[in-house]
């Protein structure tokens, strides 16, 4: 076994200086390097920064990595979020509902889903089982002042700008041993068997190494470009495919408060985000081009966020939605865009390329024969991959909007996938479970093989396994979106009770608020961020 291995990272940015850092930290000790690593990354491709937004898991990397948290929302303009709220996405009249990530259950049985199907319905589902939806709305964060005494404790993510992040974490990386190299890569040299041995750079430079991890973004420049990976696309269950976005700096719109959630609005032809950051509110509207062109997306983006967009230049970004049929081929691993996409209404993509980086240090090529670690690598990251798909198209198939023609179209049957359609068929037979997670195979579900690309491995039909979104995740959109409601009528009767949250949860909600400050004063005081004066809304 030669120790320590030399990992070459193409590609920087976000995805790329995550893993460096991640890597460094969870292989490296002190004493005893297991891995040398270099990131590659070319001045030529253009660095795009659109306001991120992330799920929990991120907080995992964070601290693998070393970073104090107060110090990373400083350094990348972030915010927290307690959820993701939803308007419009059920019948396109105002209506809104939480996916929140705190859930709260009872032990050692949990019925309140069963209390609130058999109540009347009166109060939204999420706000019956969680504290953080009535939070959000009083734009409470998480934290207390520091020093200020312990609060019940809430799951959370961030908000972030994603190209400081990358610079923060170059610093970090960089001054703990990784190479950094500002050159474009012109060459891959391959042996006979298909492993990659060196780069070639415009510099002049020959990098060599034992394992490649491809951060190249939908570039794919050493795992589709050179070793011919195929895509897998994934355009039938998820139509869009493009996204215009505007930034939008408080100097020309503070509306006096930081949400501490990420909003995710229903339109004509897609959805519109709205991140909030310490300097700003990044807009993004996600839709597909089949159903309106750029011109008319844009202008539907500036008459949402209004007038206060008007200084602000707005930027398109192109995607595809699909996968690798493997993302770790011979001594190369690809991750971040490079590896696969799916719309970003869940915040899934920082989530992917944290997943890859955690995974590869967990199946990390100590000896010289990856096979083994490839097989389990490709099989888990597909899995996560298609899970992910199957609960970004569940928001699509439970709409009732029929008011153009993209809502007509995302509602046909062949737009809803065969795994989605399964577990909603068993669903209307008895509402979801703990056990529906444990081994997901519902009656009707296709044995469809996954595509193997010509490679070999493991292409039996996906499982998902709930390792992003389980039961909590489930009910909040499956219930938000009215799930279950001519059911319940024929199960329960239409004269219920009213709705009523749990008393621990009602509990907690008046301790929280008594003890937690708005985001925006919280920010303000620990993180400094700037004092603007309120813009009122024309």
């Amino acid at each position: 076994m030669k120790l320590p291995k030399r990992i070459v990272i193409v590609g920087g940015g976000s995805t790329g200086w995550m893993a460096a850092a991640y890597l460094d930290a969870a292989l490296n000790q002190p004493d005893f390097r297991v891995v040398d690593i270099a990131v590659l990354e070319s001045p030529d491709v253009p660095r795009i920064g659109v306001g991120e937004a992330t799920i929990p898991s991120i907080r995992h990397v964070l601290a693998t990595i070393g970073i104090d948290e107060i110090e990373f929302l400083k350094r990348v303009d972030g915010t927290y979020k307690h959820a993701i709220k939803y308007v419009d996405w059920l019948d396109g009249k105002g209506e809104s509902y939480y996916h929140a990530f705190g859930r709260r259950r009872l032990k050692p049985i949990d019925r309140s889903a069963e209390h609130w199907l058999r109540s009347d319905r009166s109060m939204h589902f999420s706000e019956t089982v969680s504290a953080q939806p009535l939070l959000c709305e009083n734009c409470i964060g998480p934290h207390p002042y520091p020093g200020s005494g312990p609060t019940p404790p809430f799951t959370y993510a961030f908000h972030m700008n994603a190209l400081k992040f990358a610079d923060y974490l170059c610093e970090i990386a960089t001054s703990r041993g990784v190479t950094h190299y500002l050159d474009t890569m012109t060459d891959v040299e391959l042996d006979e068997s298909g492993t990659v041995r060196t780069l070639r750079t415009r510099g002049g430079l020959h990098i060599a190494g034992d394992l490649f991890i491809d951060c190249t973004g939908f570039a794919a420049l050493l795992i589709e470009k050179r070793l011919g990976v195929d895509w897998v696309d994934c355009s039938q269950w998820l139509l869009n495919d493009r996204a215009v976005t505007i930034q939008v700096p408080y100097e020309d719109s503070y509306p006096g408060y930081v949400r501490p959630n990420t909003l995710a609005t229903a339109v004509s032809s897609g959805w519109i985000w709205e991140i909030p950051l310490q300097t700003r509110r990044a807009w993004g509207y996600v839709f597909s081009s089949a159903y309106t062109s750029d011109s008319d997306a844009e202008r539907e983006l500036r008459a949402h966020i209004g007038s206060f967009a008007d200084n602000s230049a707005a930027r398109f970004v192109p995607f595809r939605v699909g996968y690798r049929a493997k993302s770790w081929v011979n001594n190369c691993v690809a991750m971040g865009l490079a590896a696969g996409f799916v719309e970003p209404l869940e915040s899934t993509g920082l989530y992917l390329s944290d997943l890859a980086a955690v995974m590869l240090a967990e199946h990390f090529p100590y000896h010289d024969d990856m096979a083994p670690l490839a097989y389990r690598f490709n099989r888990i990251m597909a899995d996560r991959f298609l899970e992910i798909v199957d609960f970004i198209n569940l928001h699509y198939c439970l709409t009732r909007r029929e008011d153009t023609g993209y809502w007509r179209e995302v509602r046909r049957p062949e737009r809803m996938h065969d795994r989605v359609r399964t577990k909603l068929d068993f669903w209307r037979s008895k509402p979801p479970g703990f056990t529906d997670f444990e081994d997901a195979s519902f009656p009707g579900e296709p044995m469809t093989p996954m595509r193997s690309g010509g490679l070999p491995g493991d292409h039996r039909a996906p499982v998902d396994t709930a390792g992003v979104f389980g039961l909590s995740s489930y009910e909040a959109i499956l219930y938000g979106m009215d799930f279950l409601r001519d059911e319940c009528d024929r199960w329960y009767g239409t004269d219920r009770p009213p709705s009523q949250p749990l008393a621990q949860i009602t509990q907690r909600l008046k301790m929280a608020q008594s003890q937690l400050p708005k985001q925006a004063d919280w920010l303000q005081q620990v993180c400094g961020m700037p004092r603007y004066p309120v813009t009122p809304r024309p």
